[in-house]
């Protein structure tokens, strides 16, 4: 055994060309040489090394990789970064015939990506995996081609195994939130909007949203103004038509958080669905591809 981090970085800053290792037993390191360069690293007990898991055969399920991979990438920023609520820093996976959905939220937006399968799954599960473990095997995956992905859950574990490579991951203990009654049965307003106009002026009139100021979205019939504003930095406003009818209306969001939900839909429209200033907003793909996003609104100062 030898230091992860120690290996990563000697073999980053070699020059290029051949690399060779020696285990030099009576020494107990292992020499590393590249061109004139010379390492000697002191190994480790390879005792203190915890057992690698085995798949169990019995609970292997396996899944079109590309289809696991992207769904994971769809929710996974909405998942926590609050290691003081640990529930919320993974991404609930369920997984049964022909039907995948993930789920992530931080407590502040939820994502829920649905993916129809082609094949149906020769059988199905559902666990709560951090998401650094799925980050993590999107980046595996970016590496090896035409390659099934072999899912096996364990009793607090979870193994994926792709081509020649094993990703282990404890799976997070606690009961995952019940997302399904965050979600709202009706809403006031559904807003059909070009996806990529929007995302552009949200991205523009962030910039001044500036020390945690909220991203101002002002509705009337026919159009949409969206504004911000932050003491001793500036202020911005854009307009743009949108197909809004009723009471004027107007809601804050999180800035970041309202430009990632629009960044995750592909198609050409969104489906912006809205209640109140005080309720939640909801994100869709107009062309049914089975994102969601839902995300909580900021008190607006009149």
């Amino acid at each position: 055994m030898l230091p992860a981090r120690l290996l990563l970085d000697i073999v980053r800053s070699l020059p290029g060309g051949t690399v060779s290792l020696e285990l030099r037993t009576a020494e107990h390191d292992v020499e590393l040489v590249c061109g004139k360069a010379t390492f000697h690293m002191r190994t480790l007990r390879s005792e203190d090394f915890p057992p690698f898991p085995e798949p169990d055969a019995e609970s292997i399920v396996s899944v079109p990789t590309e289809a696991f991979v992207m769904t994971a990438a769809k929710v996974a920023a909405s998942a926590s970064r609050d290691e003081t609520r640990p529930v919320l820093t993974g991404i609930f996976v369920s997984a049964s015939e022909r039907e995948l959905r993930m789920v992530a939220t931080d407590s502040y937006r939820l994502s829920i990506k649905d993916t129809v399968l082609e094949t149906s799954l020769s059988g199905g599960f559902e666990v709560n995996i951090p998401a650094r473990a799925l980050q993590e095997l999107g980046r595996i995956a970016a590496h090896i081609e035409d390659q099934a992905l072999s899912v096996s859950v364990r009793e607090n574990q979870v193994l994926f195994v792709l081509g020649g490579t094993i990703l282990s991951s404890r799976l997070i203990d606690g009961q995952f939130p019940n997302y399904r009654q965050l979600l709202p049965e009706n809403f006031e307003h559904e807003l059909r909007i070009a996806g990529a106009e929007l995302t552009d002026v949200v991205r523009r009139i962030s910039l001044l949203a500036q020390k945690n100021a909220p991203l101002r979205l002002a509705f009337k019939p026919g159009e949409l103004t969206v504004s911000a504003q932050t003491p001793d930095v500036g202020e911005a406003r854009e307009s743009v038509p949108v197909p809004f009818q009723g009471e004027p209306l107007e809601i804050g969001f999180n800035p970041d958080f309202l430009r990632a939900g629009l960044e995750a839909i592909e198609g050409d429209e969104v489906l912006l669905k809205l209640i109140s200033p005080l309720r939640p907003g909801m994100i869709e793909a107009a062309d049914g591809s089975g994102f969601q996003y839902l995300i909580m609104p900021i008190r607006l100062n009149v």
